[in-house]
């Protein structure tokens, strides 16, 4: 159980906090905590995350440095492909020009390591949720008993420090908080559950939602099994440029409810009417469609029916590096797997998940095999035409994309930086 103190917040949405008085909360927060030889874990976002980590970690390490025992910063993956190390090199701000030459240069006594979830000696089951509360918690979309397995850094830390932005989610609706420990730090069987009861629900009715939706609740529960200190700082970052707006320290989930408005009030833009067609610009971070995706899921709510939602991603060559069942199952709406539940049962219900949230909203009709969509996915990637059509996705060539004329077309929006900022019509308010 985690001590409760205080949750303290500065900023808010579209401002941006000074570097000194970011410094200044950090010490203000982190100096009064009893962690001195204590072991410390540092739960921070992969790259697909984006947030000026170097500079929000200079300022943790700083206070930190010295008092604890241990200091370990485990990269929340999921199941996300391991960071390389020269991708770790690069998202801690080391070994470029001007930078300093190597992490223990730069934060001394930290070691940084991947959340290896396929690796079985670095996994803990800390306790299993059993079906009745499963049930209770997902209001009904599943009744499964689920264990609950994390990385062993994290539960044999005295404390866990959170340390990532919140954004809205399709999944959980705001992401962070508490998500860093499941799916961030977690295996499969919690991951795929909750993703599962989120496909259930619907990305469109799910994203951008700001209270406990059941997949936080699942979430929250199965963190809750983790036995040690868990605080967090959470921080909504402007998307594009990387500054900070706003910043809340307290508990997991104290901190993070501090922030899901903020979050909302400055990722979520919202439109008088629907669209025809987006053009998701994916930045490099996103490597594959597993991630790059986010773009999809960010304009489904504002898509008119009919509507083209185009993942323009042209430094894309995969659809997915690690979840290679993608490939066999393709895209498709929940239906297409509720109606075939036999079919698809052995399949990973996080890439059962992955397939619906990308494809949206369908039916599906199991007599004569007809699936129609409400929208049109389509990939302007380096991925081939053939793959393509075998994912049940579209294809066009990223070079045929004019994006500047694209944008002068009435009822289409060219979304640079696209995955993180949300699209909503007035009318879903």
């Amino acid at each position: 159980m985690t001590t409760q103190i205080p949750v303290e917040s500065i900023g808010g949405a579209h401002q941006h906090i000074a570097e000194a008085d970011f410094a200044a909360f950090v010490e203000r927060n982190l100096a009064p905590l009893p962690l001195d030889g204590k072991k410390v874990v540092l739960v921070v976002p992969d790259g697909t995350r984006s947030m000026p980590l170097p500079m929000v970690l200079r300022h943790v390490h700083a206070q930190l440095a010295g008092r604890v025992a241990e200091m370990t910063a485990v990269i929340a993956l999921g199941t996300h492909s391991y960071m390389e190390s020269d991708e770790i090199d690069a998202w801690f701000g080391v070994g470029g020009e001007g930078q300093p030459a190597s992490l223990e240069e730069a934060y001394p006594g930290l070691r940084v390591v991947n959340h290896e979830w396929q690796d079985p000696s670095m996994i803990v089951k800390v306790g299993t949720l059993d079906a009745a509360t499963i049930k209770e918690l997902s209001e009904g979309a599943q009744e499964v008993a689920v264990d609950v397995e994390i990385n062993r850094h994290v539960v044999e830390a005295d404390y866990n420090i959170v340390i990532g932005p919140v954004f809205p989610h399709e999944v959980v609706g705001i992401s962070g908080g508490n998500k860093y420990f499941i799916p961030g730090c977690a295996t499969h069987d919690a991951i795929d559950l909750s993703h599962w009861v989120g496909a259930l629900l619907g990305v469109e009715k799910v994203i951008g939602t700001q209270g406990i939706t059941p997949m936080r609740r699942i979430i929250n529960a199965g963190t809750d099994l983790i036995r040690n200190e868990k605080l967090a700082l959470c921080l909504v970052v402007e998307s594009g440029s990387g500054e900070l707006e706003a910043a809340a320290f307290g508990t997991s989930e104290d901190a993070w409810a501090a922030m899901a408005q903020v979050a909302a009030d400055s990722h979520i833009t919202w439109l008088d009417e629907p669209l025809q067609k987006v053009i998701a610009c994916m930045p490099t971070r996103y490597d594959d469609i597993w991630t790059a995706a986010k773009g999809c899921y960010k304009a489904q709510p504002a898509m008119a029916d009919g509507g083209e939602v185009v993942i323009y991603a042209p430094h894309v060559t995969e659809v997915s590096e690690v979840h290679r069942e993608i490939h066999e199952i393709g895209y498709h709406c929940i239906e297409y797997f509720t109606k075939q539940w036999d079919r698809f049962s052995d399949v990973p219900k996080g890439v059962l998940a992955h397939s619906t949230h990308v494809r949206g909203a369908g039916t599906y009709d199991a007599e004569t095999g007809v699936e129609t969509n409400r929208i049109t996915v389509t990939l302007a990637t380096a991925i081939p035409e053939e793959v393509c059509r075998q994912v049940n996705l579209g294809y066009l060539d990223p070079d045929s994309i004019d994006l500047e004329a694209e944008a002068k077309v009435p009822g289409t929006l060219v979304v640079p930086n696209a995955g993180e900022i949300l699209f909503k019509l007035n009318s879903q308010r």
